[in-house]
C-alpha cells in the first residue's frame, strides 16, 4: 500500500469508492494521455467520469482559467457577472427550449436537485416519475429518483417516486420484442401506471443512462411517453450530465433521439462542459424557472472562472467539430469492440453511441452478469496502459469507455488493441 493511499483510509469514508488494487495516483495529463506518480502514461477511455470532454490540459481552456483567474476569482450570482450572462445566452440558444433560462450549480447532482424543486413547485406535487435503472446524483433528492440500488445508500426519501419501464432495451419483460413493440409496451405500462396514482411533477430520464452502464431506448420512446406526458400536464426533464455536448456523435443533446414531439420542459447538464471544471446548471422554460416564489441565489454555481473555462471549451467544442469526431471516430471504436466481444464468451453485449461504450460482461454460456470479470479487465487493461471506467446496473458488470472527444483514429486503435488482449487475459 502506497503512503498517500494509506493516508487517503485514514480521512475519508469507508464508502468512497477507489478504482484498483493498488489505486492510482494521477498528476497531470495532456490530450488523451494522463501520468501517474511513477511517471507511467495511460491513454485516457474514461476522461474523470466523462468529465474531460475536449482534453487534459487543453490550452484554450487553462488559458482562460489563468486569465479570469488573475482579474477576479469569485463574486456570487448578487453580482453582475459577464462570463455567467455570455455562457448562459450560448447554452440558452443551443438549448432548443424556447424561451429558455438557465440557472448555474456547481455539479450534476445539484443541477437535478434543481429540476426537481422547480418541477414540485410548478406541479405542486411531489410525486416524480424516473426510469429503472437511473443515476441522478449523490444528493438525498437525487438519490430518491435513482433507480439503481448500488448507488441508492438509504430508503427514506422526500420524493414519492414511480420507476417506469424503458431505459434498458435488452433487459427486462419487453427485451424480447422489436423496437415498435417496445415502445408500445413501455408507453401501455406508463398510461397503466398514471391510472392508479396521483398526478405526478415530472418524468426525468437520462436519454442513454450513465452509471447504469451505457443502457438506452429505441429513439422515440421518450417521444412517445411525451404525449401521454402532456395530456396529463407532467413535465419532462431529460437528464443530459452525461449525454450532453455531442458524446453521442448523432445529436448534441441526447433527447433529440426523441423530439419528434418537441424539446424537454426541463434540461439539467454538468460534467463536459467545464472540461474538469466545476459546472452543472438548469435549462428551462421561462414559466417554469420563474415559478419559485422564493430568494435563491448560488454562491459558486456560475462563479467567473468556471464561467470562463465553460465558454472555451464550448468554443473549441464547436469550432473543431467534435460532435462531428466523436460521430466518426466512435463509430469506428464501435465496430472494432464489437469485433472484439464476438470473440469472448464473456461479451453479452456492446452498445453504445458516439464515443459512450458500454460493454457488459456475463458468465461464459450464461446470461448472468460477471462482476468479477469487470474488475478484472479493468486491471489488465491498466497494466496495458488503459484507464477505463466500470458500472451497470446488474452488479457493475459493464465496462465504461468515454475518451476525450478529441480522440483519434490511431488512439482509438490502440486503446481497442489493450481491451482486446486484457478481455483475452480473462477468458
Amino acid at each position: 500500500m502506497s503512503s498517500l493511499h494509506h493516508r487517503h483510509l485514514a480521512v475519508s469514508p469507508e464508502w468512497l469508492a477507489l478504482y484498483y488494487r493498488h489505486p492510482l495516483e494521477i498528476t497531470h495529463g495532456e490530450g488523451r494521455h494522463v501520468w501517474d506518480a511513477d511517471g507511467r502514461r495511460y491513454l485516457d477511455f474514461f476522461g474523470g467520469i466523462l468529465t474531460t470532454m475536449t482534453a487534459h490540459a487543453l490550452p484554450e481552456v487553462t488559458k482562460a482559467v489563468s486569465e479570469q483567474a488573475g482579474r477576479i476569482i469569485h463574486s456570487s450570482t448578487l453580482y453582475l457577472n459577464r462570463p455567467m450572462v455570455e455562457l448562459a445566452e450560448r447554452v440558452a440558444t443551443l438549448s432548443g427550449i424556447p424561451e429558455a433560462r438557465v440557472f448555474f450549480t456547481t455539479s450534476g447532482t445539484e443541477a437535478n436537485d434543481t429540476a426537481l424543486l422547480l418541477a414540485t413547485t410548478y406541479r405542486r406535487s411531489n410525486q416524480i416519475l424516473a426510469m429503472r435503472n437511473s443515476y441522478h446524483g449523490r444528493s438525498f433528492s437525487a438519490v430518491s429518483i435513482t433507480g439503481n440500488n448500488a448507488w441508492s445508500p438509504t430508503s427514506l426519501s422526500p420524493l414519492q417516486t414511480l420507476y417506469v419501464h424503458g431505459g434498458v432495451r435488452t433487459r427486462g419483460p419487453y427485451a424480447h420484442l422489436g423496437d415498435g413493440e417496445f415502445i408500445a409496451a413501455c408507453v401501455a405500462d406508463l398510461e397503466d401506471l398514471l391510472g392508479h396514482s396521483r398526478a405526478p411533477a415530472a418524468l426525468i430520464a437520462e436519454p442513454i443512462q450513465g452509471v447504469g452502464g451505457f443502457t438506452s431506448p429505441p429513439d422515440g420512446l421518450y417521444a412517445a411517453f411525451r404525449e401521454v406526458l402532456n395530456r396529463h400536464g407532467i413535465l419532462w426533464i431529460s437528464d443530459e450530465v452525461q449525454t450532453g455536448w455531442g458524446r453521442s456523435g448523432e445529436h448534441f443533446w441526447g433527447w433529440q433521439a426523441h423530439g419528434q414531439n418537441g424539446p424537454p420542459d426541463i434540461v439539467t447538464f454538468a460534467k463536459g462542459i467545464g472540461n474538469g471544471m466545476s459546472i452543472g446548471g438548469v435549462i428551462a422554460r421561462a414559466d417554469v424557472m420563474n415559478c419559485l416564489d422564493a430568494n435563491s441565489i448560488s454562491t459558486f454555481g456560475g462563479s467567473p472562472v468556471t464561467m470562463a473555462a465553460g465558454l472555451a471549451n464550448l468554443s473549441y467544442l464547436l469550432e473543431h467539430d467534435l460532435q462531428g469526431n466523436a460521430r466518426r471516430v466512435g463509430g469506428l471504436l464501435i465496430e472494432r469492440l464489437r469485433a472484439i466481444g464476438a470473440a469472448s464468451e464473456c461479451v453479452r453485449e456492446v452498445r453504445g453511441r458516439g464515443l459512450m461504450i458500454g460493454i457488459e460482461l456475463v458468465k461464459p454460456g450464461t446470461d448472468e452478469a460477471n462482476p468479477e470479470a469487470a474488475a478484472a479487465v479493468l486491471e489488465a487493461a491498466r497494466e496495458g496502459g488503459l484507464l477505463l471506467g466500470k458500472g451497470g446496473g446488474h452488479d457493475t458488470s459493464v465496462l465504461r469507455i468515454a475518451p476525450p472527444l478529441s480522440l483519434s483514429i490511431p488512439e482509438a486503435e490502440e486503446g481497442a488493441a489493450i481491451l482486446a488482449e486484457a478481455l483475452r487475459s480473462v477468458g
